[in-house]
């Protein structure tokens, strides 16, 4: 990582000279940085690779980076963040992004805990326009996460952090088969090992605007693996403070992406949630971070690489859960349907036996073998509580009579 610039100051790609440091994530380090050719600011985004990556693995991110941040420069929409330039600096690619004041809805709920529906559904709305302007231009964004949704003083929303797009239609570049992400927003088909279609968005959109109103992400269990499990084969956690939010956050949390919520009905119904209560509330303006002690972190954003490894024991896992779950259902349906067949067998009897215009016959009583005869049974409680008692009661009459005695002799 580069030294604070304040101390050295540092140029990228001999232009951008680098000032503060806006913020930190899985991808890398934001800076604020001076464009001094235009003499503007600018975000700068300094990518970085994890220490245990091969060359060739090195070589595969630096050239989707560089490719995607092409892909995310085509974007031109006032709920995406701009990108300027791509440089390469110290072996490494920066994305020059435009410089946006505000803050990310992560640190807002680590500030400010939930947010109401009316914020949530203004914020929804911006970041849905945003998605469905990436999804035309042929680019899904992969990681919509409330640490890639910036929210200004007014309350609107932009998109950020194109690091991990991807393209349709392009050659899939790949690190040994790892999948990158953050599995608590990740949707069930990624963990899959499907190919990335614009509905897994949806989905990460759905997972951001309840971590947003509930204050936690809907799936959450401490460790990527768990929670990837999790986000396959449970539902979310109980909605408690969604109340109007909670119709539009079950569709986009739909498993199966043929059924999820599409963006026309995604926006119907974050709409009408906004327009019950009025205008948005405004979000907080800009502050100074607080202590770390005084914030509560929202868990489950973290940038994760999971390898191929990883990903054979997942598949492995959730498919003996969902068979285990399969030869329930099969043995019950078994069952029901041998009660149905014996129920019908006995009413065709009874049907049979009208028509030939005799009596059905009678059931003669029979003692059922699961109720069997009452049999007198020996409790060892009857025999010592009266021996018990006994024994007190004597001891007490002897005790009298010593006593009596006792008394007679002293008077004699």
């Amino acid at each position: 990582m580069a030294p604070d610039a304040r101390r050295d100051g540092r140029l990228v790609g001999g232009r951008y000279a680098l000032t503060d440091v806006l913020g930190r994530g899985g991808m890398g380090t934001v800076w604020l940085a001076t464009d001094q050719v235009l003499e503007r600011q600018v975000a700068l985004k300094e990518i970085t690779f994890s220490i245990d990556l091969s060359d060739e693995d090195r070589k595969v991110l630096r050239e989707r980076t560089m490719r995607e941040a092409r892909a995310a420069a085509r974007l031109v929409h006032p709920c995406v963040t701009t990108v300027y330039d791509v440089v390469e600096d110290g072996g490494k690619p920066w994305l020059v992004m435009e410089r946006v004041s505000a803050r990310s809805l992560q640190e807002i709920l680590e500030e400010q805990g939930p947010l109401p529906p009316a914020a949530v559904a203004r914020i929804g709305l911006d970041v849905l326009a945003a998605l469905e302007a990436a999804h035309e231009a042929g680019i899904v964004h992969r990681d919509v996460k409330p640490a890639n949704v910036l929210v200004d003083r007014d309350g609107g929303a932009r998109l950020t952090d194109f690091g991990i797009a991807t393209a349709t239609g392009d050659s899939s570049l790949t690190t040994g088969g790892a999948l990158i992400g953050s599995p608590s927003y990740m949707a069930p088909e990624r963990a899959n090992g499907e190919q990335p279609r614009p509905e897994v968005d949806l989905w990460s959109l759905g997972a951001t605007l309840y971590a947003a109103v509930e204050g936690r992400p809907p799936y959450d269990k401490g460790e990527a693996m768990a929670t990837l499990l999790s986000v396959v084969s449970e539902p979310p956690a109980p909605m408690l403070r969604a109340g109007p939010l909670e119709s539009v956050l079950s569709g986009l949390l739909t498993k199966d992406p043929s059924r999820r919520a599409t963006v026309p009905q995604a926006r119907r119904e974050l709409e009408s949630v906004r327009a019950q209560r009025g205008p948005t509330p405004a979000a907080p303006p800009p502050a100074p971070p607080a202590p770390p002690q005084a914030r509560r972190p929202v868990p489950g954003g973290s940038l994760e690489r999971l390898d191929a490894e990883d990903l054979r024991a997942l598949a492995s896992a959730s498919k003996a859960l969902l068979g285990s779950v399969a030869r329930d259902a099969r043995d019950h349906l078994s069952e029901r349907r041998r009660e149905r067949k014996e129920q019908e067998r006995k009413e065709q009897e009874r049907k049979e036996l009208r028509e030939q215009g005799r009596k059905e016959p009678s059931q003669p009583a029979v003692r059922s073998e699961a109720a069997p005869k009452p049999r007198w049974r020996f409790k060892r409680r009857w025999v010592v509580v009266p021996v018990v008692v006994t024994v007190i009661v004597v001891v007490f009459l002897i005790a009298g009579v010593a006593l009596g005695l006792a008394a007679v002799l002293g008077l004699l």
